[in-house]
């Protein structure tokens, strides 16, 4: 199934092939599966569009379920150059990377794959198999964005939280309950409840292990 959750906005497959006959027949083919798709002749081109969204896109790019399906051989700068560019950035887990490879590009396509491209596939190609091969590739980046998501609303809730209900959501984490929590940070019991019920209230939890659950998921330390 296509992933088209309305949170996430519709998913976009980004052709980058020097040649118009390739990236015609790519877009008909994915419309025939109802897949939006967006072509560039050039690996620059591809880089003009990326410089372009960073500039009017807040917060990480993209925002919308993609993948990218990319020549090897281009004139100018090639697939794997951009390929390359794209994983400094840190982008393929959001737009994982599909290879169309000739055969003689297969060794190279495959040592891609090894340093994280999606997948590759050899011209001539199986339409419904690539267009299968998209729809997970973009199941993928559906993924890769909610978790992208869920990690940048744990850190706006941990921003909003004061200094001393930091300290006493460290405690909570580790156990401990509200009169020794009391005792450590030199305040009282009913203040300790007070800041207990905001910590829990600004992170949507309902108890201590869920919230130390949530924050290591989230790949942030109890005392951040």
């Amino acid at each position: 199934m296509t992933p088209q959750q309305p949170s996430l906005g519709l998913p976009m497959v980004y052709l980058v092939d020097d040649e118009d006959v390739v990236r015609e027949a790519l877009s008909w083919l994915l419309r025939s599966r109802r897949l939006l798709s967006e072509g560039h002749a050039s690996a620059e081109a591809f880089e003009a569009m990326l410089q372009a969204q960073s500039g009017s896109v807040r917060g990480a790019w993209p925002t919308s379920p993609s993948c990218l399906l990319l020549d090897v051989r281009m004139p100018g700068t090639s697939g794997l150059v951009l390929f390359e560019r794209l994983a400094e950035r840190g982008l393929l887990n959001a737009l994982p990377v599909i290879f169309l490879t000739g055969h003689g590009d297969v060794p190279t396509a495959v040592a891609a794959v090894k340093r994280g491209a999606f997948d590759f596939v050899e011209k001539p190609f199986s339409d419904n198999a690539l267009v299968d091969r998209v729809e997970q590739a973009l199941a993928r980046s559906a993924q890769a964005i909610q978790q992208r998501r869920a990690r940048e609303q744990v850190q706006r809730a941990l921003a909003e939280l004061t200094e001393r209900e930091r300290d006493v959501m460290k405690l909570v984490i580790e156990g401990r309950p509200n009169k020794l929590i009391a005792d450590a940070l030199n305040i009282s019991v009913r203040t300790v409840e007070v800041h207990r019920a905001r910590v829990f209230e600004k992170m949507d939890v309902k108890s201590a292990v869920e919230l130390a659950n949530l924050l290591r998921e989230q790949g942030q330390a109890p005392g951040a």
